[in-house]
């Protein structure tokens, strides 16, 4: 299978999108799709940490690119989705770092 694929049928996706507003809700809920394979119950050390926390933030910077790339186009759909998954990666940041406090995560 082509290392690409996946994201090629994601822009497929989006240039059926009737608008573009449609095209940033379709690759936000791509992000929340990504995002929900993040297994926080899995963190047993440092580097499961420090892997999880680059991948929120990754997900941050993709969610406020969209937001800049659709300025003139966006709407309470997208503004709503976008707040939704900031929203639930600030709790996952936080849930990940009371891991470190609570001594559940190695140094």
């Amino acid at each position: 299978m082509d290392t690409f694929s996946a994201f090629s049928s994601i822009d497929y996706q989006s240039i059926r999108a009737k608008t573009p507003a449609e095209t940033a809700v379709k690759r936000l809920s791509g992000i929340g799709e990504v995002l929900s394979g993040l297994d926080i119950a899995t963190i047993r050390s440092q580097d499961d940490m420090a892997r999880g926390l680059r991948t929120l933030d990754t997900a941050d910077k993709c969610i406020r690119m969209i937001l800049t790339e659709f300025k003139s186009s966006r709407t309470k759909d997208v503004v709503r989705e976008a707040n939704r998954l900031i929203d639930l990666i600030e709790l996952a940041r936080d849930k990940i770092s009371g891991l470190h406090h609570a001594s559940g995560v190695p140094s």
